[in-house]
């Protein structure tokens, strides 16, 4: 009997109401590179388990590395009486029928050792050097995962999957400013993961940045490739369609189902069935079986996503979207999950070379900082563009920028959507939801010089 069923069983002899068990288990590869070089070269293997107790509709969470299924129920029955009764709570989900993904387990990752590991590092280093690069630093991350969840409603579910995740950032000082350059990638699959180009983004981004000029001040239109794109989505874009968010009304979008939000061009989808997805998921961490959902589709506000507690509370069903987010990637045993897209996406039809040809005067931004809402409710938000910056001149991108400050506001930038590409790619902000950006143009967006 696995450490799950244990739990379950355990439960239903201490007559719990309801008991969900989670157990995680984590192969974690890690190298750091600071000046140049592989600076630290880790493995670890971490196993949790978390329990969710109701009972008598009251909710209690335990989470231990100690595999006791006997303490650990009886540590969430006895925290239970202390906690207040949810009288909207309904019932953990019961088994149904998950779809089957495509590229989200490569035995490959999970035979790969340390020493494979550091020498995909040292190919993201070497295709980063050049002469005018002064220092380069990032990380590479493997994660193999085992997850397991099991409940008294007769669920009982297990997922495998790896992932790979690797970031460069190249910096230089070789100019009259310092300027910087990353490269990102993330991929569930080996074979789908290119080291050289993360290191080769880098060193381009940051060459290419070299002696960069004052932007003038003002409304300008905007090219964002897919890494800016992706810093959008994940702090700016995804609350806003949380059912908790909008049912509270602290969503910019609040009581605007089935209203035009956006240009006619633009839709926002939850992909959790993308191969190689790297939120791909057969079912969430409820084990409620996933499915493809619009946010926003030829402009209209569609859909909310939510987890059972926060749907129950609202009197709805869940979309699917509960999650355990873990670290550096994948999931945990968090006892309590909350909702999340578990495949933020954006899709269109342009190429990005169309893009920058019918862009009369803009910039390019290739990359975001300090990305996050000023006034979430109104949608206003506030970011910074550091190097990657370059003036857009009748179709042709010119000279190099200097950092400039963007503060705007989400509902009009979404009407401001006048072009989206089909370079869409998986992107990973710093302690986020993974995302799937490709570059967009909006119009009428004023800059400032920092």
């Amino acid at each position: 009997m696995s450490v799950c069923s244990a739990v379950v069983s355990y439960a239903k002899k201490a007559d719990a109401d309801e008991c969900e068990s989670i157990l995680c288990s984590k192969r974690i590869i890690t190298i750091r590179i600071t000046d140049s070089e592989i600076a630290e070269t880790k493995e670890s293997h971490e196993k949790s388990l978390g329990i969710r107790m109701i009972h008598k509709k009251r909710i209690s969470c335990v989470q231990t590395t100690t595999l006791e299924p006997g303490k650990i129920v009886d540590s969430a029955l006895k925290s239970a009486k202390n906690t207040t009764e949810r009288k909207f709570w309904k019932t953990l989900p019961g088994d149904s029928a998950c779809v089957t993904l495509e590229k989200v387990n490569d035995p490959k990752l999970w035979k790969a050792t340390t020493v494979d590991i550091s020498d995909i590092a040292q190919e993201m280093i070497n295709s980063a050097q050049n002469r005018k690069i002064t220092n380069i630093s990032g990380s590479l991350n493997v994660v193999c995962e085992e997850f397991e969840i099991a409940n008294t409603s007769g669920l009982q579910r297990a997922d495998v999957a790896t992932y790979v995740s690797g970031i460069i950032n190249a910096d230089s000082d070789t100019g009259s400013f310092p300027v910087s350059g990353i490269g990102q990638a993330s991929s569930r699959m080996l074979s789908d993961f290119h080291p050289e180009k993360i290191g080769t983004d880098a060193s381009e981004m940051c060459a290419n940045s070299i002696n960069p000029h004052t932007a003038n001040p003002g409304i300008t239109s905007i090219v964002f490739d897919p890494l800016a794109v992706g810093e959008l989505l994940a702090f700016v874009f995804a609350s806003n369609f949380s059912l908790k968010t909008y049912s509270e009304n602290r969503s910019c979008f609040s009581e605007k189902i089935g209203k035009s939000i956006a240009a006619e061009n633009f839709e926002l989808v939850d992909d959790p069935h993308m191969p190689n997805g790297l939120g791909s998921k057969p079912f969430d961490d409820e084990g409620v079986p996933t499915k493809r959902t619009h946010y926003i589709r030829n402009g209209i506000f569609e859909k909310t996503y939510s987890d059972l507690y926060n749907a129950y509370k609202e009197g709805t069903t869940s979309s699917g979207n509960a999650s355990r987010l873990g670290l550096p990637l994948g999931r945990s045993s968090d006892p309590i999950p909350m909702s999340s897209p578990h495949n933020l996406t954006v899709r269109g039809s342009t190429k990005r070379d169309d893009i920058i040809k019918d862009t009369k005067n803009g910039i390019l931004v290739s990359r975001l900082w300090y990305t996050y809402p000023v006034n979430p409710i109104r949608g206003d938000f506030s970011c910074t563009a550091r190097s990657g910056i370059w003036i857009i001149s009748d179709g042709q991108i010119k000279e190099p920028v200097k950092s400039v400050r963007i503060i705007h506001n989400l509902p009009r930038l979404l009407q401001q959507v006048s072009a989206v590409a089909d370079n869409g790619r998986a992107v990973l902000p710093w302690a986020s939801i993974p995302v799937t950006a490709p570059t967009i143009r909006c119009e009428g967006v004023t800059i400032s010089p920092i």
